[in-house]
C-alpha cells in the first residue's frame, strides 16, 4: 500500500499531524474536520476522535496549502471539492455565497492509496464499470486495473480531477503502468474525444461518471472499438439501473462486466 503521507500531512495544521501514524495508514479512509468540534480519522470500521479541536484557522490552513494559494487549484471549490497533492480530495461544506462558498465550516479529506495487485484476480476480457458509494474503494482499484492493463495494452486515462494518477513536483505519484497515457484536468467529454483520435488506445479509463456528457462521450468511444474501464455511483446493479442518466449505457450493453464494491473494499463481478 502506497500513500503519499508527506503532501497528506503538509495540508493538515500541525496540531493534527502526530495522530497520523505509519500503522493507522492502511486502515484510514478520511479526515474530517468540523468547526468546534474534535477532529477525526475515519478507518475501516471504526473512527478515531482526536485530542484537538478545529478552528477556523485550521480550516483555511489546509483550504490554503492545498490550494497552494493557487486560483487556478481554487476553481473547483464552488463544486464543493479541491484536489490536493498526492490525489487526496478535500470535500468542502460551509456558507453559500452565489456559484462559490463565503466561509468553509467542514472539510473531509479523502486519502488516496495505491494498492497494487486489487485486481489482479479479476477478468477483464470486456468493458468493465466499478459501482459503489463514495469511499468505497472505486478509485483504487480503477488504478490497479489500469496499470495492470498497461503491462499488455495501450491505456488512455482521463484524469478530470486528477486524483486517479496525481503528480508531484512534475512525478507521477502512483505508477501508471509502462503503456498509460494520463490526460489530467480535462473534462470526461472532451477529453475521451481527445484520447480517441489522438493516442490510439485499446482502453479508455475514466473515474466518476457524473454527467450526460460523461455517458454520451462514452458511448462514441465504445463504438469505436475501443474497450472502457469507468467508475459510478451506486450502491448496486438495481440501483444503477434505476438512475436515468445511466440507463443509457445499460440499454445499449455498453459495459459487459459490473463490479460492485463491497463494505469490506472487495468486490463481486455481476454480468449484465
Amino acid at each position: 500500500m502506497k500513500c503519499m503521507k508527506s503532501e497528506l500531512l503538509a495540508i493538515l495544521p500541525p496540531k493534527f499531524r502526530g495522530a497520523l501514524g505509519d500503522e493507522l495508514l492502511p486502515e484510514l479512509m478520511e479526515i474530517r474536520l468540523r468547526l468546534g468540534q474534535p477532529g477525526k480519522l475515519v478507518c475501516i470500521g471504526t473512527t478515531v476522535t482526536m485530542n484537538q479541536t478545529v478552528t477556523a484557522e485550521d480550516l483555511r490552513f489546509c483550504v490554503n496549502a492545498a490550494s497552494k494559494y493557487s486560483p487556478w487549484n481554487t476553481s473547483t471549490i464552488q463544486e464543493g471539492y479541491l484536489t490536493a497533492p498526492g490525489g487526496h480530495r478535500i470535500g468542502l461544506c460551509g456558507e453559500a455565497a452565489g456559484e462559490g462558498l463565503r466561509s468553509v465550516t467542514s472539510l473531509c479529506i479523502r486519502v488516496a492509496k495505491d494498492i497494487p495487485g486489487i485486481g489482479d484476480n479479476l477478468p477483464l476480457r470486456t468493458s468493465t464499470l466499478i459501482i459503489g458509494p463514495p469511499g468505497s474503494g472505486k478509485t483504487t482499484l480503477l488504478r490497479s486495473l489500469i496499470r495492470r492493463l498497461s503491462q499488455r495494452e495501450a491505456v488512455s486515462v482521463v484524469d478530470e480531477r486528477c486524483e486517479v494518477f496525481p503528480l508531484s513536483n512534475g512525478q507521477p505519484c502512483f505508477d501508471p503502468g509502462p503503456n498509460t497515457d494520463v490526460l489530467s484536468g480535462k473534462g470526461k467529454d472532451a477529453g475521451i474525444d481527445m484520447m480517441l483520435r489522438s493516442m490510439g488506445p485499446s482502453w479508455i479509463a475514466v473515474d466518476e461518471i457524473t454527467a450526460e456528457g460523461d455517458c454520451a462521450a462514452l458511448l462514441r468511444a465504445g463504438w469505436c472499438g475501443v474497450r472502457l474501464l469507468a467508475t459510478a455511483h451506486a450502491s448496486s446493479l438495481s440501483d444503477l439501473r434505476s438512475r436515468e442518466i445511466y440507463r443509457p449505457l445499460l440499454e445499449k450493453g455498453l459495459f459487459g462486466s459490473i463490479l460492485v464494491m463491497q463494505p469490506d473494499k472487495s468486490c463481486r463481478q455481476e454480468r449484465i
